[in-house]
């Protein structure tokens, strides 16, 4: 039994949470409280595996709370933030602290019943997450500079290039704080690469602005019939999902709504299906730590066209479900830690393709 603490200074908000909650048979809300005061000593008292926590509250706000926990007592948090631009900032800053997960707050524009599905599978993941490994997570540059123009790179000459090969990752829980390693470690001049990354709309914009202030290459939330060039990252928006099509000798997004597949929208496997058929052998695919099994279908149809493909180990996962799934259905021919994804996607993409 997974015994969760609700934290959220809405009566309303923690009445929903617990109702929704405890309709699980293995999970059980143990107790909730208002103000991280009362959270700390209940804590102490009940034992809690996983922790859901407001940003926004009086007294001490969730941050604050939330750096000081991870730092004197840490365990398994899920953010519950309300849907808007300010809030995923916050959140963003949440899961660079240590958060496991981030979740819409019920009552927000997005599905009542998408929201209690998502906060139900975070527990679950949050409750099995790791926390025995450390990686360093740059931090965001305090000016705007241009970096490629550093490395002589310019957008014209960018343009001048093809976009023949092509790199798609999927994540999901920890899959932020593991892009954050990798991309970052990547040169300006890889080929295009595109990305599912579970989070809720709104969320997926602002964390591509982050990600664009820490990494040589550029990073944006994807648009429809966006060019995937050289030296640029595509995130999915959330909500939405993202395929890749090819048009002469380049490769544009598709952004579309549809049913979500594996209870996700954006989902990986959407986005890796796409890649098999448009790039074949020019793809490399990773799949990184994660819940569930989004994504091991689409990265088994990607090496099956001739795709390198590379699965993230279990020692540096938060929790190994998704590259756990893809490994045992055949689809991982590379497996490596975290630290050496970048390393292995920079070899990948030397080598000579068709």
């Amino acid at each position: 039994m997974i015994k969760v603490l609700v934290v959220d200074d809405s009566a309303l908000v923690r009445k929903l949470l617990t109702k929704e909650l405890n309709k699980q048979k293995d999970i059980e809300v143990v107790g909730t409280a208002l103000n991280p005061y009362i959270a700390r000593e209940k804590i102490a008292k009940l034992k809690p595996d996983v922790l859901t926590l407001d940003l926004e509250m009086p007294r001490m706000d969730g941050l604050s709370f939330l750096s000081k926990l991870m730092k004197h007592h840490p365990m398994p948090v899920v953010v519950v933030s309300s849907l808007t631009p300010q809030n995923s900032e916050n959140a963003l800053e949440a899961l660079r602290l240590g958060a496991v997960d981030v979740i819409c707050k019920p009552g927000s524009a997005y599905s009542t019943q998408n929201i209690s599905r998502e906060i139900i599978q975070a527990v679950r993941a949050a409750s099995v997450a790791r926390f025995d490994h450390n990686v360093s997570v740059p931090a965001p540059k305090q000016v705007s500079v241009n970096i490629n123009n550093n490395d002589s790179y310019s957008s014209q000459a960018r343009l001048k290039e093809t976009t023949k090969k092509i790199v798609a990752i999927g994540a999901s829980t920890g899959g932020t704080k593991a892009l954050e390693v990798v991309l970052p470690a990547l040169p300006y001049n890889l080929p295009g690469i595109v990305i599912v990354q579970h989070m809720p709309p709104v969320f997926t914009k602002s964390f591509a602005d982050r990600l664009d202030t820490i990494c040589k290459v550029s990073v944006k939330e994807a648009e429809d019939g966006d060019w995937i060039r050289p030296g640029q990252v595509l995130i999915a928006p959330g909500n939405y999902h993202m395929l890749v099509e090819k048009k002469g000798a380049k490769y544009y997004t598709k952004i579309k709504q549809g049913p979500p597949v594996h209870h996700h929208r954006p989902s990986v496997d959407v986005m890796f299906n796409s890649v098999a058929k448009a790039a074949g052998m020019n793809a490399t695919g990773v799949i990184l730590t994660g819940m569930g099994a989004d994504g091991a279908k689409g990265l088994l149809a990607m090496k099956k066209e001739g795709a390198h493909t590379i699965g993230q180990d279990e020692d540096s996962c938060v929790v190994y479900g998704m590259p756990k799934v893809a490994h045992e259905v055949g689809a991982v021919l590379e497996t490596q830690p975290l630290s050496k994804i970048a390393e292995a996607i920079i070899a990948r993409t030397k080598e000579k393709v068709i």
